[in-house]
């Protein structure tokens, strides 16, 4: 299975949020979309890919603020973080606001993920890892 992957550094903090692509389908996820839509959205196009989902490593508003917008979007699904996530992304806004980030809403993800599951990209399957990294 051969995947293509790009990376995107988006917001004020660079962040990478990445395109991974399925080469057998084309079709792709966005990963940690946390703002710079149209910067992430004119890779896609440059990498022909087909966004099928939205992927969360975590909930943090560099890694998911542009979230909901591009799911709406897109007309695709959010899938992760991991669920004690939740008051990181309940609480989005006012993050967004103490930081100086654009506005950003919550949301709730259409799948939250749990350690030992799978996440599949075209035919690519990945497994879902718990690793608890850093705090704000």
């Amino acid at each position: 299975m051969t995947l293509a992957v790009t990376i995107v550094p988006v917001t004020q903090y660079q962040q990478n949020c990445s395109i991974v692509k399925c080469q057998a389908t084309g079709k792709a996820a966005i990963v940690d979309p946390g703002g710079d839509i149209e910067k992430i959205l004119a890779a896609v196009e440059q990498m022909d890919a087909q966004v099928e989902k939205i992927l969360l490593t975590h909930g943090h508003m560099d890694h998911c603020a542009a979230s909901d917008v591009l799911r709406q979007r897109l007309q695709i699904p959010i899938e992760g973080p991991e669920e004690g996530d939740r008051f990181w992304i309940d609480k989005l806004p006012e993050w967004c606001q103490m930081a100086n980030f654009p506005h950003a809403d919550a949301f709730e993800p259409d799948r939250w993920l749990k350690d030992g599951e799978t996440v599949t990209v075209g035919e690519a399957q990945f497994q879902v890892i718990h690793c608890p990294g850093h705090t704000p």
